[in-house]
């Protein structure tokens, strides 16, 4: 089983960024914490971070022709308002999670709301760098639930 890992914009300076709402991991940190996760789940994890939104959106497309089995992102601010990122993600036909290390429900008004909410499998928000683990467990199972 084959999940992508999609990083958004400014994750590149996770660990400098605003550790109060992100932490000191770096996307490093992560990245390699979810390879050990997927190791121990039987699942190959490919990672990718952009700040430009039309290689997010190329990466998106080439994992539907490439028809990996889960998608996870953290699209960062892109979340708020990237309509060409949905329209993306709406090509997809497996399960994707979209997940935020912080509860953006509880944060500026602005990061209430989600564009993608609407096509995601589902959505993890608040728990820090384990919002990773929980998104990754909860797409492998939403993969193998799908492949039934």
């Amino acid at each position: 089983m084959n999940i992508l890992m999609l990083h958004g914009v400014n994750h590149n300076m996770f660990g400098q960024r605003d550790p109060v709402q992100y932490g000191t991991a770096t996307l490093s940190d992560i990245d390699q914490s979810l390879q050990v996760l997927g190791q121990e789940l039987g699942v190959k994890v490919d990672s990718f971070q952009t700040n430009h939104e039309g290689e997010m959106c190329e990466r998106i497309h080439q994992a539907y022709r490439d028809g990996v089995d889960g998608v996870l992102i953290n699209a960062g601010a892109w979340t708020h308002y990237s309509y060409a990122i949905r329209d993306a993600i709406a090509i997809l036909t497996c399960p994707v999670v979209e997940l935020h290390m912080s509860n953006i429900h509880a944060r500026e008004a602005f990061r209430h709301h989600s564009v993608l909410a609407d096509i995601v499998t589902g959505q993890i928000a608040g728990f820090g760098i384990d919002s990773y683990a929980l998104a990754l467990r909860a797409a492998v199972s939403a993969a193998k639930k799908s492949k039934k």
